[in-house]
């Protein structure tokens, strides 16, 4: 709710018979506006279900050991990411791609952006 569309509800609150006096309507303005970004955040977050992604690190290394003599030495992929909610404990993942799982990825990427540029474009 923005400032127009608070003094409208307030003002329709106070003439409504059995609604709020033109005092209350102030002191709830003035709490709005001191609270709006706090309030905000605070129903944003308990009207999230699921996790969210806080944070994410990736980086490049060379594998130095493997069961196959083969992959080493061959690139990989690190992905970090800490998932959880405010005010909780977080989790972490990782995950791991090589070169082959990099690419499909990438792809399905662009296969996403693609989609929703074709879905936001105006005509």
């Amino acid at each position: 709710m923005d400032l127009n569309q608070l003094e409208a509800f307030l003002t329709a609150q106070t003439k409504k018979q059995g609604g709020i006096t033109s005092d209350q309507a102030a002191v709830i303005a003035k709490f709005w506006k001191n609270h709006r970004v706090r309030i905000h955040e605070s129903l944003v977050n308990q009207s999230r279900w699921d996790n969210v992604l806080k944070n994410m690190n990736w980086r490049v290394d060379l594998k130095s050991q493997s069961r196959h003599v083969d992959q080493i030495n061959t690139p990989v992929a690190i992905v970090e990411m800490e998932l959880g909610k405010n005010g909780q404990e977080s989790e972490f993942l990782c995950l791991e791609f090589d070169e082959a799982k990099v690419s499909q990825m990438l792809k399905k990427l662009s296969e996403i952006e693609e989609s929703m540029t074709a879905l936001t474009q105006t005509t």
